[in-house]
């Protein structure tokens, strides 16, 4: 009696891919040359050292990581089925906790109380859609307005008279977090910043990202930054993330095989208020202080990042990073963002060479069709109005995105209300 015995490849992540070769770690190794050629391109022919330059890409990560937090927030929760559109108002929620703790017990207590009011917001969502069934858009909205008069009220409470505080900020924190730098590359003498002092292609434009996402980072950068691949390995490498993600597929057939579905759902929202409010403790620290307003909007960008990074980390990661970049920019010169134009079309052209092999042509078309137009703009413009340069880091963002961005797949079960036995 013969046995046939048959050997079966190991799955491997894009880390270990990554490191033996793997098809996966190629296209993102060279995914990440090429970029780097792009905008060291750019720089080289534009003459705007803003466009790699440490303090550039050090202020890149200060505006993206709000934003990716929000957005990972709502990753965990959209892959239990549940839409949250309510994460403006738990940024909300934890730059307040974040304002109030940190007045009280230094950076530590504001990193407790954002989360603690985060997830509070996460609590109310989870309780509205899963338990009482209510459209998971109106709870969201609800939220969200609820969030803007409760911080409101909390602080025409709170911050009286002599506090230091009134009805929009909060007193000073007692104290900021710790920044940290990388040993080896930042300690010393300024290596990285003699390199990128002498603007060689490529290796000086290296110099200066590196410099930039290396030393005098805060607590919560790292934290953020290591929360995108810990978030893949939950997900999509444990068991409990297949069950959290069943519960966004197919509920029913979840429940069917004993997954807790309403208790995973509760698990997501609630993680997603406490992504969305470490944001939140984010924004007071950039400011040292709590104020109304504080948030702009980043709970909706973190949303479009989060569906235009087609429900991935990377994807919504990229998406950030683009927004701030964009942002930062902006923030540097006028000339820079008519720099931008140049770096946009060049994406767009790698879009569009990407698309027609594909076969999908008219992405394809439109993409090339916006590069030839950010070219002209390049070569015609010298300094945007004001008004469109302030758009500039939105329409960036919205354009490149929506067109690298094809095929995008929502989970199947996102934003239905589930309930035993009706399915």
């Amino acid at each position: 009696m013969s046995t046939a015995s048959t050997t079966t490849r190991p799955s491997r992540g894009p880390l270990t891919d990554l490191l033996t070769g793997g098809g996966r770690g190629r296209r993102i190794l060279w995914l990440v040359v090429g970029l780097l050629f792009v905008f060291s391109f750019t720089r080289a022919v534009s003459g705007e050292e803003a466009l790699t330059s440490s303090s550039t890409l050090r202020a890149a990560l200060l505006l993206a990581v709000p934003i990716g937090l929000a957005a990972l927030g709502g990753l965990y929760s959209e892959r239990a089925g549940v839409v949250n559109i309510g994460l403006e108002g738990m940024l909300i929620l934890g730059t307040w906790g974040a304002g109030w703790a940190g007045w009280h017990w230094g950076w530590q207590g504001a990193v407790v109380g954002g989360i603690v009011l985060g997830a509070v917001g996460g609590l109310l969502h989870a309780i509205a859609t899963v338990t009482f069934g209510v459209d998971h858009v109106i709870s969201g909205v609800a939220i969200n307005i609820l969030a803007a008069g409760l911080v409101r009220f909390l602080s025409e409470l709170v911050y009286v008279e002599g506090t230091g505080g009134g009805p929009t900020q909060s007193p000073s924190l007692r104290g900021g977090p710790p920044e940290i730098s990388v040993p080896v590359l930042s300690s010393g003498p300024d290596l990285l910043g003699d390199l990128e002092n002498t603007g060689w292609f490529l290796l000086g434009d290296l110099a200066g990202i590196l410099r930039g996402v290396t030393s005098g980072i805060g607590v919560v950068t790292v934290v953020a930054l290591l929360l995108i691949p810990i978030s893949y390995l939950i997900l999509w490498r444990t068991a409990f993330g297949l069950r959290l993600r069943s519960c966004g597929e197919n509920p029913a057939a979840a429940d069917s095989l004993g997954v807790p579905v309403y208790r995973m759902k509760y698990i997501a929202v609630i993680i997603s208020g406490a992504l969305a409010g470490l944001g939140g403790v984010f924004l007071v620290f950039v400011a040292g202080i709590y104020r109304e307003g504080q948030t702009g909007g980043r709970g909706f960008i973190g949303l479009a990042a989060l569906i235009f990074g087609n429900w991935r980390p990377g994807g919504l990661a990229a998406g950030a990073g683009l927004f701030g970049f964009a942002d930062a920019l902006q923030l540097r010169s006028r000339t820079a963002v008519v720099a931008l134009l140049l770096l946009v079309a060049l994406l767009l052209v790698g879009v569009a060479v990407h698309q027609a092999m594909r076969r999908r042509w008219i992405p394809a078309v439109f993409a090339g069709v916006f590069a030839a137009a950010a070219l002209i703009g390049f070569l015609t413009i010298e300094e945007l109005p004001d008004g469109i340069v302030f758009f500039t880091p939105h329409l960036t963002t919205l354009l490149v995105l929506s067109l690298a961005s094809q095929r995008l797949r929502m989970p199947k079960a996102d934003g239905l209300v589930y309930r035993r036995g009706e399915h």
